[in-house]
């Protein structure tokens, strides 16, 4: 790794995740691969995918179905979550995508250019994109989808995700010989009654547990690492970093690593985090910095040119996330286009 600071992405473990995934929902997964395959890179990650079976996949917005079909092919059903927006019609045609309407307008837009192959999104109580059952319109011609989403997937105890998907359910009889879509990652976990026809995973595929915290069923995908810089004997009493965040009680080996909020690692992450060093795992100290980060190595032989895993296999994603106050969706999509990415496998 020459780079200070790298993404490792292992694709065996993406596609360990994936047949995982399949198992424990037990019908065909439909990957997520929105905002850049959620910071991985959505081209090579749909590449494996699609090596593994996956024949339709989502995005978030029109300009990155754009660039995935640009880079993928004609081969896969590609769906647009935002829908068919105001002017956007032609665009969406043009690259063989498929909207997933969510207004009575956007299914007045697409069908008046033509219409096609769509989705439709039923919104079971989330309050956030899609029609309300009641609203739903008629079957049409070209929709081939019906999705929901799941608000408390991540809560398996939540009375919330039995009244969704009993909503749903109810909603999807309007629409014979379409595709039912309606667990994310967490909800491919909740039990054979969530996932009807397709299961839709997103942060599951690429190694977060659907709780917010690691899962045996699940391997890391994404590897975070950044090289020790500097190696310096802090006397006690002295401080570290911005704002003297830290101070040495007694004498500390302190390593500068190169990577800092610059590179997606969140300033919240000094006061808890941690990354694996010296095949130990070792306490950030101090503030994180632009570019840098400081780590307690005390009675190590941590070196320079040793590289600290900020997350990956032995500092798991969760865990790292949880650490900074944040979740494993944003820990990742965070990590910012400075880091390289190199694909493994």
């Amino acid at each position: 790794m020459s780079s200070a600071a790298t993404l490792s992405v292992d694709l065996n473990a993406l596609a360990h995740n994936f047949h995982a995934l399949a198992a424990v929902g037990g019908v065909p997964v439909h990957p997520v691969v929105k905002a850049d395959g959620y910071g991985l890179g959505a081209a090579p990650l749909a590449k494996r995918l699609m090596a593994e079976g996956a024949r339709t996949l989502f995005v978030a917005r029109t300009g990155e179905g754009e660039r995935l079909r640009a880079a993928v092919g004609a081969e896969l059903a590609i769906y647009v979550l935002d829908g068919c927006l105001s002017g956007r019609a032609a665009r969406l045609r043009a690259a063989d995508l498929r909207p997933v309407l969510n207004t009575a307008d956007q299914v007045a837009e697409w069908q008046a250019a033509g219409g096609g192959a769509c989705g439709l999104q039923i919104d079971t109580g989330m309050n956030r994109l899609g029609f309300r059952p009641e609203d739903a319109p008629e079957p049409f011609a070209g929709l081939g989808l019906v999705i929901s989403h799941l608000a408390c997937a991540d809560e398996p105890a939540s009375p919330m995700n039995r009244r969704q998907r009993d909503a749903y359910a109810a909603a999807v009889q309007r629409y014979p010989g379409v595709i039912r879509s309606f667990a994310n990652s967490g909800g491919t976990f909740l039990g054979p009654e969530f996932g009807f026809d397709a299961v839709r995973t997103g942060i599951s595929l690429y190694g977060s547990g659907p709780e917010g915290r690691p899962d045996d069923r699940l391997k890391p995908v994404a590897t975070f690492t950044a090289e020790v810089l500097q190696v310096r004997d802090v006397p006690a009493g002295e401080t570290v970093g911005y704002s003297r965040g830290f101070r040495a009680e007694t004498p500390r080996r302190i390593a500068t690593c190169a990577a800092g909020y610059a590179d997606g690692v969140p300033r919240s992450t000094g006061p808890r985090g941690a990354v694996w060093l010296g095949d130990a795992l070792r306490p950030i100290v101090g503030r994180v910095s632009m570019d840098v980060l400081a780590v307690d190595v005390t009675g190590s032989d941590v070196a320079v040119g040793d590289r600290a895993e900020l997350f990956g296999a032995h500092r798991m994603l969760d865990e790292a996330a949880t650490a900074a106050g944040t979740i494993a969706y944003e820990l990742l999509t965070s990590v910012t286009p400075r880091v390289p990415r190199v694909y493994i496998g």
